[in-house]
């Protein structure tokens, strides 16, 4: 049977890499080897599986942020925060790609979609950085990565599905992701700082007119975001609202923000509305076949199988640990993050449980692991985002050696929290103590 559990997880890999449908892939071989070696009578466990599933109150999060931030990208809040940033931090050595970062950062704990993020910064700050003679390495490298801070700032979808896969609150695991989403921000800001400031060539600073209203102008651009940030997560942190609840409130505030820049039209809305039917639709329909798949995995002994693995690596606990990193991260060169956290997740979460990792940080550290899945070649996401919206001289090859600064720096971060768990953990238990827990 060792074989043959093998042979299934091996074959879903080639038919994911060959471009099959994820979805489809996971039910049609879940159907296959469970058919042949448990009995199709053992599917009917599987209705029951797919009707918790579709209950899931906390999934009921998904569908809300996505349509929170499909409405936020409709609503024109990046283009005011690019300019407005550009002119506070232009005047600086890399005082442009700083303000993508930051603006990155803003739109993370906002809107939270990579794609749209990724498409809007490199259509309005890519041009203008080129034009400011940045080198097209830095100004890709930058907004590729500034995208996909929404991976890991709170609030995320990929948060949220983790959450739910291993079995941690998703509002803790939020307030865990604040601190590790804010270190990743500043680590990039010191790259770019140090980076500009050793070879001022690559990221010069600009010269321009100070606009005497420049004050008010960030007060302004910043504020709406900002008010609907402290909102979402605000009520979440203080125990408030659960996620779920949140993301209704923030939804709601999104909807705001989007009649106050008067983009609230009602095509606007009806593209909102479809958008995140046919997202959340790719979300849950994996997650069924995904749910398919764990069922037949474990049914012919899959789970048992890792798990003695797992703990027979050299170095237990940290063994288990510095092998599960290594996977998710080169499996993030040619799986997405769904794939991953679907397919791969439940199976390592139970072995980390049975050696008492803290589910919490370990969850913090899967998020970070899979954000790198969006710039790692062949087939990350930010790289052909980017590579769709930028000007005809931007190559492949620049994207791609850009990336490189960044993917290191995701990696020092995931080492530094695997050095220093407190920091993930301890802002959820001041928030435990704050509420009497």
């Amino acid at each position: 049977m060792t074989v043959w559990i093998a042979l299934m997880f091996l074959s879903l890999m080639l038919m994911l890499m060959l471009g099959y449908p994820v979805a489809f892939t996971l039910g049609a071989i879940a159907l296959l080897f469970g058919g042949v070696f448990l009995g199709f009578d053992f599917f009917h466990l599987l209705p029951l599986r797919i009707w918790g599933v579709m209950t899931n109150f906390t999934l009921l999060a998904v569908p809300l942020f996505i349509f929170m931030g499909i409405v936020l990208d409709k609503s024109g809040l990046a283009e005011d925060l690019l300019e407005t940033m550009g002119l506070l931090f232009g005047r600086l050595r890399g005082g442009l790609a700083i303000s993508v970062v930051i603006v990155g950062g803003l739109l993370a704990a906002t809107t939270g979609v990579v794609g749209a993020t990724v498409v809007t910064m490199g259509i309005i700050a890519l041009p203008t950085m080129l034009r400011r003679n940045y080198s097209k390495q830095l100004s890709t490298g930058t907004i590729a990565a500034a995208g996909t801070l929404g991976q890991i700032i709170p609030p995320s979808i990929v948060l949220i599905l983790l959450g739910d896969v291993m079995g941690v609150p998703v509002g803790r695991l939020f307030i865990g992701a604040v601190v590790p989403g804010m270190l990743l921000v500043l680590l990039f800001l010191v790259y770019i700082s140090i980076h500009a400031w050793r070879r001022p060539e690559v990221a010069p600073a600009i010269t321009a007119e100070t606009d005497e209203h420049l004050l008010r102008k960030v007060c302004l651009t910043l504020l709406p975001p900002l008010v609907l940030v402290v909102g979402v997560l605000g009520s979440i942190f203080f125990g408030i609202a659960s996620p779920t609840e949140s993301a209704a409130v923030g939804a709601v505030g999104a909807l705001a923000l989007a009649a106050l820049h008067r983009q609230l039209t009602l095509d606007r809305l009806q593209e909102a509305m479809r958008l995140t039917t046919r997202l959340t639709s790719m979300v849950f329909l994996i997650l069924i076949g995904a749910t398919a798949f764990g069922l037949v995995f474990r049914g012919m002994g899959g789970d048992r199988l890792v798990l003695d693995v797992m703990t027979s690596l050299p170095g237990g606990t940290l063994g288990f640990l510095v092998a599960s990193m290594i996977l998710i991260f080169l499996l993030g060169f040619f799986l997405d993050f769904l794939q991953i956290c679907f397919i791969v997740v439940p199976i390592l979460a139970p072995i980390a449980a049975t050696l008492g990792v803290d589910l919490l940080w370990l969850a913090v550290l899967i998020a970070i692991n899979l954000q790198t899945s969006f710039l790692t070649p062949p087939f990350g996401f930010s790289l052909f985002y980017l590579k769709a919206v930028a000007p005809k001289e931007i190559r492949i090859q620049h994207i791609y050696q850009g990336i490189i600064p960044f993917i290191s720096i995701q990696v020092a971060t995931i080492l530094l929290l695997c050095l220093f768990p407190i920091l993930v953990t301890w802002l959820p238990d001041l928030m435990d103590r704050m509420q009497g827990l």
